[in-house]
């Protein structure tokens, strides 16, 4: 008898917890759903934790068999990850900041020098303050003008709701304390006024507050009344702005305060308008801004400061049908405007004055390429994280004059760690509409064989965020054990332009599971792997994916791992007090006011499809802090796919006490991870 099949034997002799099936009408345009666990939303019912709690006793009794194996991974996960490391050092305003971990500790030490050979100075120590919580992550750091004040915003609950700290680097002593704040923060030049967000009861950031260090004396200097935008404060590259943006998923705004006078009152650079988007970064007495409005893949413009309104806009840019721009760094002599290119990330180079362009050479893998820590506007070179599914994560130095890289360190990946014992793709599968659809796979040469090697399969393919290639030294564990790793970068993200992404949003959503579909069959069809063994992962939106795929195509998995997912999506989207749903009617289409919408995301919302089928091997995890997806959706899934199962495999889920991130700290969530991996290996018998 296999193990698999000894691990469905040993779940059928213990007790699944079945939930309490509790009518509860939702009705919108003259249609009625019955939803049977709408009950599990109240965390205060004691009935709901305690089956909460069931849920996890009996995710416990299953994969307590696997502790062995839960056991090895961790170690492997663990011994990649140094004991003492540090991060590559940047500059910044006259210091030079970078952060360190120590033997043994979780969390980071952050450090600066005035000198690249001077003293080092601790800003913030985590560990002290991590060990008073179960979650603990900093979500915002900031030194002020002056080098005299650290402002720090710390997370204990997974929820984003961010305690904000002012305290005085030399003493060490707290200056002041805000609670309920957003992660979002900016400094007047007096290093004594500050801009920050503040939450509304949904989480959403809903103004943009002005308050002097130490004071009682808080303004509201933006209130954004529109429930479907989402506003943040942050300060330009050369500190001499103050910027507050506001944007929901098809329009945004900005308006601007100089930092040398930060109690005037904010001024307006162009007013939202429909279907325009555009972003901007200030040097000096120019602002450059990116914008859909000469094209749907944006254009990089540039405006005086004087007077910056759309009329005085020139383009520096052009838009392109092929080429996608998602950011730009601003340097004395020239852009370095991030874009898409081929579906990878490229980094184009403008020169400020002549206007010519030049990509840089950043090597021919298919990479993951981010600018990061440039806030020298006279540096010769820029800094870049770098990585690929072979390619552990990098930073490195690209020196525009000499057009060449320089890696400045490379993250440790264990001591057996040989990328020429792995080989990684780039497919271009054909979808059921003929549309090109890209695959990124990576496998260990002497453990592939064709048809036979389990296959797990990533997507999410939303908000036109790309799951670009890159690398994870815990997938090592399963590469290792001969698994093939593959994303398929269905639509819904912005891989392949814009366009890719509209056509898997609101009324097209329904390619983004299609394509997701395609590439597994195809993989399947060209011998990346083993029929009978084909595993899908995704989490939040990925999650719904992952929901839409197993009611569609039931069939074709062997097992899938849904983190945090997003399965209850009619339900949601017609309920404006839960956080984000008002932010996102262009994601997802607003079923409360069009009919049509509705009954689109009724085709696909996963809650709403499940059918009495045999349902693959599935384990689902989620937080009870989680503000992004609500806890009750996984566990309304979970029990609807319990009832109505005619298969034998086990449905998992885990409920902890973290958010939408999970574990904070390097080490708290290996585990985690751990027992994912092991899911999929005993369920593909390949450990």
């Amino acid at each position: 008898m296999t193990s698999a099949c000894m691990l469905t034997l040993a779940a059928l002799a213990l007790q699944a917890p079945e939930a309490s099936r509790i009518p509860f009408e939702i009705s919108a345009h003259g249609h009625t759903r019955i939803d049977h666990y709408f009950w599990l939303r109240d965390l205060d019912d004691p009935a709901v934790t305690e089956y909460l709690d069931a849920e996890n006793r009996w995710t416990d009794s299953v994969t307590g068999a696997w502790a062995p194996l839960v056991d090895t991974l961790v170690t492997e996960m663990r011994a990649r990850i140094p004991d003492l490391d540090s991060s590559v050092p940047y500059y910044r305003n006259g210091y030079w900041y970078w952060h360190e971990y120590r033997e043994g500790e979780d969390y980071a030490v952050n450090m600066r020098r005035s000198h690249p050979d001077g003293a080092p100075e601790v800003l913030l120590d985590e560990n002290p303050l991590a060990s008073c919580h179960d979650y603990f992550m900093i979500e915002a750091m900031s030194v002020s003008p002056d080098n005299r004040t650290l402002a720090w915003a710390y997370d204990t609950t997974g929820g984003h709701w961010n305690t904000l700290v002012f305290q005085d680097i030399r003493t060490g002593g707290i200056l002041d304390e805000i609670h309920d704040t957003s992660s979002d923060l900016a400094w007047g030049a007096d290093s004594r006024t500050v801009f920050y967000g503040l939450n509304d009861d949904t989480g959403r950031t809903e103004r943009i507050m002005r308050r002097t260090v130490g004071c009682d004396d808080e303004v509201c200097v933006h209130y954004e009344g529109d429930p479907t935008f989402w506003p943040w404060v942050w300060n330009s590259v050369d500190m001499e702005w103050v910027v507050i943006s506001s944007s929901s998923t098809l329009e945004s705004e900005n308006m601007v305060i100089p930092a040398r006078s930060p109690r005037e009152d904010p001024r307006l650079i162009h007013p939202r308008t429909e279907g325009l988007e555009y972003y901007m970064e200030p040097v000096g007495d120019t602002f450059y801004i990116w914008t859909n409005l000469q094209g749907e893949n944006y254009s990089v413009m540039e405006a005086p400061a004087e007077d910056p309104s759309v009329e005085n806009w020139s383009t520096v840019l052009p838009a392109s049908d092929s080429v996608l721009i998602t950011g730009l760094h601003v340097l004395d002599d020239i852009l370095a405007v991030s874009v898409r290119s081929g579906g990878l990330r490229r980094l184009l180079l403008v020169d400020r004055v002549g206007g010519g362009t030049r990509y840089a050479d950043l090597g021919r893998e298919a990479a993951t390429i981010y600018t990061t820590s440039n806030y020298d506007v006279s540096a010769d070179s820029i800094n870049l994280w770098y990585s690929s599914l072979t390619t552990p994560w990098s930073t490195v130095a690209y020196y525009i004059e000499a057009d060449s890289m320089r890696v400045l360190k490379m993250e440790y990946a264990g001591e057996d760690f040989d990328r020429d014992l792995y080989t990684t793709e780039r497919l271009m599968v054909p979808s059921r509409d003929g549309v090109p659809v890209p695959v990124s796979l990576v496998y260990r040469n002497d453990l592939f064989s064709p048809g036979e090697n389990p296959l797990l399969l990533y997507g999410y393919g939303a908000y036109g965020a790309s799951m670009d290639p890159s690398f994870s030294s815990n997938r090592l564990s399963l590469l290792n054990r001969g698994f093939v790793y593959a994303i398929a970068h269905v639509r819904g993200g912005s891989e392949m332009g814009r366009w890719w992404y509209d056509q898997g949003r609101v009324l097209n959503k329904m390619n983004t599971f299609n394509d997701f579909i395609d590439c597994a069959e195809y993989l399947v069809s060209s011998g990346y792997c083993d029929p009978g063994n084909v595993f899908a992962m995704g989490e939040s939106a990925g999650g719904l994916l992952m929901g839409a795929v197993m009611n569609m195509r039931p069939d074709l998995w062997r097992g899938i791992v849904a983190g945090v997912p997003f399965v209850d999506a009619l339900t949601t989207m017609l309920d404006p007090t839960i956080p984000l749903t008002t932010n996102e009617y262009d994601e997802w289409g607003n079923p409360g006011a069009s009919e049509e919408e509705y009954y689109y995301i009724l085709s696909y919302s996963p809650v709403d499809n499940v059918r009495a089928v045999d349902h693959p091997a599935l384990y689902v995890y989620t937080g009870l802090n989680d503000t992004q997806v609500g806890y009750w959706e996984p566990a309304k899934w979970v029990a609807k796919i319990r009832y109505m199962n005619t298969g034998t495999d086990p449905v998992l889920l885990r409920v902890s006490g973290t958010g939408h991130g999970g574990a904070s700290g390097r080490f708290g969530w290996l585990e985690d991870i751990a027992v994912e991996y092991a899911f999929l290996l005993k369920m593909s018998e390949a450990e």
